[in-house]
């Protein structure tokens, strides 16, 4: 297939620079995935779509504030995008700079030296000095990692707001954007109702907002991630299947973890690694519904939901969208998506 195949318009004030007032007020859009229908719906309608046998299964990644602001040794600013942390006092990092600085130079951020060790393809090696830690510094000095096209900067308020209610596990450069719509309350009803929920990490990089670059899709290598998927997880799809439940990821990226740790046709327990590139033709072997923001054009996400229910409908869903004036991306509305029957897919008309 080919990038083209994945293209679509979008009038720039539909892409939402704000979340909405409270948490769980977006819209949601219904999808299915073997007839192509829809429906437009509200987000509170949620546990109304959700059976009691089902399972939700939640990414409690935490996004830490990996923007930094910096001087190099000649004076120069630079701006760095903390990628990974490695260890207590290692990280990996994008820096944007007039001149990129060369290893074994310094960079200075408000008073703390970080030296530039080596590179590492387009990312650069970083040890930051003195006593505190790499999340020690990004936590006091660093800025929420707002997605590049919320043309704005970062705001008190989106160190609430993009943070899931549930997050937990420090790491992430971008929030799974799925989880934002859900509150306390919400989470509540769900209990209610009878459904359970499970967590599994998946560390979101810097790698989603990458551009593909090659013409035809097949070419394209996807960033690695890192996931754990703990026993109690497993478990747990395990018994929402016995009881004849479906599997509702919440998020790309928690579909992603779970389809990653099941490539073998069974979801195991542990920690891993994910550059799983996931298009159309792809056969899911977990996941069977899937709560997700609406994603950029010619993006691997775009191609994941694609894969998922099917490109024509996908497509036909965000016309729609359009038209109804939906909010996208990161702080927009929702979809909630069954899964089509699987296969290729033809290109939309």
């Amino acid at each position: 297939m080919r990038l083209e195949d994945f293209d679509f318009d979008l009038p720039a004030e539909l892409i939402a620079q704000h979340p909405s007032e409270r948490r769980g007020e977006s819209r949601l859009l219904t999808l299915d995935g073997r007839s192509g229908a829809l429906s437009d719906r509200r987000f509170a309608d949620l546990p109304e779509l959700i059976a009691p046998s089902d399972l939700l299964v939640l990414n409690d990644t935490r996004v830490i504030k990996a923007r930094l602001l910096g001087r190099k040794d000649s004076g120069g600013r630079v701006e760095l995008l903390v990628e990974r942390v490695l260890d207590t006092h290692h990280a990996l990092a994008l820096l944007r700079a007039s001149h990129a600085p060369q290893p074994g130079s310094a960079i200075a951020v408000n008073g703390i030296a970080i030296r530039v060790l080596e590179r590492e393809g387009e990312f650069h090696r970083l040890e930051f000095g003195g006593p505190h830690s790499v999340l020690e510094v990004l936590e006091r000095h660093g800025r929420v990692p707002l997605p590049p096209y919320i043309e704005r900067a970062d705001t008190p308020e989106d160190e609430r707001r993009y943070q899931t209610v549930y997050a937990r596990e420090p790491g992430a450069v971008a929030a799974p954007t799925a989880g934002l719509h859900f509150d306390e309350a919400m989470l509540g009803r769900l209990r209610e109702r009878g459904v359970q929920t499970a967590s599994l990490t998946l560390h979101v990089g810097a790698g989603t907002f990458q551009p593909v670059r090659s013409a035809r899709i097949e070419e394209h290598r996807m960033h690695s991630e890192r996931y754990r998927i703990p026993e109690e997880t497993v478990a747990a799809v395990a018994g929402a299947r016995a009881s004849g439940g479906r599997i509702v990821a919440v998020g790309t990226t928690a579909l992603r973890a779970l389809e990653s740790a099941a490539r073998d046709g069974r979801l195991e327990p542990g920690r891993g690694e994910t550059s799983l590139f996931i298009v159309p033709g792809f056969r899911f072997q977990v996941v069977d519904r899937l709560l997700t923001n609406f994603h950029l054009p010619r993006s691997t996400l775009l191609m994941l939901v694609a894969a998922f229910a099917g490109l024509d409908n996908v497509l036909r869903a965000y016309r729609h969208a359009i038209e109804r004036r939906y909010r996208f991306f990161s702080y927009g509305d929702a979809m909630f998506i069954e899964k089509g029957e699987g296969g290729l897919i033809e290109k939309a008309g």
